[in-house]
């Protein structure tokens, strides 16, 4: 097993979601040991929801997964890179990436539009803001 510093943040060791082709940031998730272990042995993005206190796969409820290509671990084992093949949005808002607005000097701008409409997709699921 990959030694990763579980024990340093809590529990928890923060993970960096990027395209597998392009680089871009689609999003940052939690992992405890138990996510860390699912996301190795299925090579599905697995995390653990701080909010729901509970263990997700990407994409479960919405079917946009995250393949897993390759994963980096930081110099410290306490962060980890997940290198993925998005299939369709990340963001939980439709958007492609969680990293959907830009700080401005009149506020936040939204660049791109959603991929999907959440409430089609997440209507009557539990912990979906």
């Amino acid at each position: 097993m990959i030694p990763l510093d579980f024990e340093k943040l809590g529990g928890l060791v923060p993970a960096v979601v990027q395209d597998f082709q392009t680089g871009e940031v689609l999003m940052l998730g939690f992992m405890n040991r138990l996510a860390w272990e699912k996301t190795l042995e299925t090579k599905l993005a697995t995390f653990w929801s701080r909010s729901r206190n509970e263990l997700w796969i990407k994409g479960a409820t919405s079917g946009n997964t995250q393949a897993v290509k390759e994963i980096w671990v930081d110099c410290d084992n306490d962060s980890v890179v997940l290198k993925v093949e998005q299939k369709g949005a990340a963001c939980h808002t439709g958007h492609r990436s969680c990293f959907y607005r830009r700080v401005d000097p009149e506020g936040l701008t939204v660049v791109g539009t959603p991929l999907f409409d959440p409430e089609k997709v997440y209507k009557n699921k539990a912990g979906k803001k």
